[in-house]
């Protein structure tokens, strides 16, 4: 239990900023100390929503003075608690100014400290965006939670039937998914683990499936062992067995080489071809009450800047910035309309922190990382100062809070690099899981993205249910460039045979409504537990292929692993506390778990902890990148995020927060620089969902 603030702190709080205050039990308290993540307990005395870093500077003076631990929220989805972790919660979802701006003459841009802040009493400032001030900015605003946007032949497939229903072709799925311990594939553990043996000990038994009686599950053995790609099931017509795609041997870019194709590109053939999309009716921006916006003519505009500079609050989240800079477009030439400019983010959602920590999205293996882009930060340090930071001003800061920012400071205002992104040839090739069927799904999404250019971003994402619905394989594609050779891509991506191919919705769309695209079929929910581990991997060998579908197999519902393809121009950038070793990773791997709240199944953790830890461990390269640190993190984890840059951003770390004021971050140190574990900078657990490390 959290005792108190003492009323004689509350009123000396109180009397030295401008923004409100929330005690525990009050109205409000609830609302701001909430975080995505039901698995979560807050246990903050207060907690303080200030109007700028002036504010934040007094409340964390007030916090050193009193002995009293401060926690930044800072509009993202906190699965990891730390954001409610302290004594005192610092929620910066008033700073919620936003602005683009071309590059001056000489390419450079206004300093942070030449533009006074929205809510600041000084001139110029940038103007808040349009909100409902007398309301506050719920973390669960339903249309920043909407993500049907992203494709709408998508939405409909996920509300629709089950897969079963839609078409007999191939082998059927392994199992509808449950949610208890027993009963996970329609049989007891034993029985599992009875097929399993079987299935790994017999490569020459024949193909044999059983249906139960009630339709709801389903079993299947086959020929092939965990060792190798299975071989197409003996209930797959014969006429799918031919297929007029390249060979597994091939190189699928193959027919790009110049010496080999026309310049008048062939059409792909109706099998690969995407599904009818009509992008303008879907091209309703954030906001009930913002008009509609076109992409007409964007695909051969042409850009008159390479980049322009977007200045943004921290209590800005990612998809706020992303639909106010696609209404706020730059002039172009061959448009009457202009072009959008993106800052490169990750996928939604995510709020503004994301561009302390790294922030892989669509446009990283072109434009680099979130904290890539940066060009400055207003920051507010342990002692009070604030600065602003960037390549000149401070930048041993700057090389470290690039990467570890929120373990060094609190974070008021950004500015970053935005680059044109007319329109993308992006979507969803939607499968059906089958675990004989699907190891060969991903080592042709391997294959195919060797090599791939920089304008080409892809993943491959497995999900489980929801609950009486066949779980997914799902390859998702984002081409930043013309439709014409983005067809080329997925003609490649395409050709794969060993299940017909539920839905391929891939066309040209806007950049704002792909970044809903993960959103969309991952159907996170607040409230519900969640667990999210992740690593960059060096390859992706058969064998690692092989035992993640077969431990996939045994995920409960609510699971989600993803292999997205890395590398690019990540690696083109040094000068931060994220080593070359990661930034040249080709793969960033992530198990995102969602769960009921009233389920207690130990798989819904140990099998996102046994993947990551054991199965991938042959070809970890480090930790994962510090945007995906996740839950009871160990301290081995995180000083891995960072390799051989550790001993200079613990030097660092001593220099501007000695007395370890940031402690409710992932920073695995105490003040003295002694190790500590997860449960002593986090929140605990509810103590009815199990364990808890309080």
């Amino acid at each position: 239990m959290s005792t108190p603030l003492p009323q004689a702190l509350y009123e000396e709080l109180g009397a030295s900023i401008r923004g409100p205050i929330y005690l525990r039990g009050e109205t409000g308290f609830e609302d701001y100390s909430t975080v995505f993540n039901g698995n979560v307990t807050c246990l903050s005395k207060a907690v303080t929503c200030p109007l700028d870093a002036e504010d934040v500077s007094k409340i964390l003076l007030f916090c050193s003075k009193h002995s009293l631990s401060p926690s930044i929220k800072a509009g993202g989805y906190g699965t990891a608690g730390w954001a409610i972790g302290g004594d005192i919660i610092v929620d910066l979802s008033k700073l919620i100014e936003v602005d683009i701006e071309p590059p001056l003459a000489d390419g450079s841009f206004t300093s942070l400290k030449d533009v006074a802040a929205a809510n600041s009493k000084g001139k110029q400032a940038i103007p808040p965006v349009a909100t409902g001030s007398s309301k506050r900015r719920r973390e669960d605003d339903a249309e920043l939670r909407r993500y049907d946007l992203a494709s709408q032949a998508v939405a409909t497939f996920l509300r629709g039937t089950t897969l079963s229903a839609l078409s007999n072709d191939g082998p059927p799925p392994l199992v509808r998914r449950r949610v208890g311990l027993e009963g996970a594939f329609g049989s007891s553990s034993t029985a599992l683990a009875e097929r399993q043996i079987s299935m790994e000990s017999d490569s020459n038994s024949a193909s044999s499936t059983s249906e139960a009686d009630s339709g709801a599950s389903r079993t299947i053995s086959n020929s092939s062992t965990v060792v190798t790609t299975p071989s197409p099931p003996s209930s797959i017509p014969p006429s799918r067995l031919g297929s007029s795609g390249p060979s597994r041997s091939a190189d699928p870019f193959g027919y790009l080489n110049s010496s080999k194709t026309s310049k008048t590109s062939t059409a792909p053939p109706p099998s690969i071809m995407q599904a009818p999309f009509a992008p303008q009716s879907m091209l309703r921006s954030w906001g009930s009450n913002n008009p509609l916006f076109s992409n007409q003519g964007q695909a051969h505009a042409e850009a008159l800047h390479p980049h322009a500079f977007v200045t943004f609050g921290a209590g800005m989240r990612q998809k706020e910035i992303d639909t106010y800079t696609a209404q706020h477009k730059l002039e172009a030439k061959g448009s009457n309309d202009g072009v959008p400019y993106h800052v490169p983010f990750s996928a939604h959602p995510v709020g503004s922190s994301i561009m302390l920590l790294g922030g892989f999205g669509f446009l990283s293996r072109m434009r680099g990382l979130s904290i890539d882009n940066l060009v400055e930060v207003e920051m507010v340090l342990a002692d009070g100062r604030i600065v602003v930071v960037n390549e000149n001003e401070y930048p041993d800061l700057w090389w470290a809070l690039r990467g570890a920012g929120p373990s060094l400071g609190v974070a008021t205002r950004y500015k970053a690099k935005a680059f044109p992104v007319p329109l993308v040839f992006a979507g969803n090739l939607i499968y059906r899981f089958n675990r004989a069927t699907t190891p060969s799904l991903i080592k042709h999404f391997r294959d195919c993205v060797k090599g791939a250019p920089q304008e080409l971003y892809a993943n491959v994402l497995l999900t489980a249910g929801p609950k009486g619905k066949d779980s997914l394989a799902v390859i998702q594609m984002c081409y930043v460039g013309p439709k014409e050779k983005g067809q080329e891509y997925l003609a490649a991506i395409s050709s794969w045979d060993g299940e017909r191919c539920l839905l391929n919705e891939v066309d040209e769309k806007s950049f704002l409504h792909q970044q809903d695209s993960v959103a969309q079929v991952l159907r996170g929910k607040a409230g519900r537990q969640w667990f999210i581990r992740s690593t960059l991997i060096s390859s992706l060998p058969d064998d690692v292929i092989n035992e993640t579908v077969l431990q996939f197999a045994e995920t409960p519902v609510g699971c989600t692993w993803l292999f997205e393809l890395a590398g690019g121009a990540i690696a083109d950038y040094e000068d931060t506390c994220v080593p070359k070793s990661q930034r040249e990773a080709p793969f960033t791997i992530a198990a995102l778990h969602q769960w009921e709240m009233d389920i207690d199944d130990d798989r819904c953790i140990d099998s996102a902890e046994e993947w990551i830890a054991e199965t991938l461990k042959p070809v970890h390269q480090g930790g994962p990148f510090p945007s995906f640190l996740g839950r009871h993190e160990s301290p081995e984890r995180v000083k891995a995020c960072f390799g051989d840059n550790w001993d200079r951003l613990c030097e660092i770390k001593r220099m501007y927060d000695p007395k370890n004021l940031f402690r409710n971050t992932f920073w695995p140190l105490n003040a003295e620089g002694d190790t500590v574990e997860a449960h002593t900078h986090e929140p605990p657990t509810p103590p009815f969902m199990g364990a808890s490390h309080d």
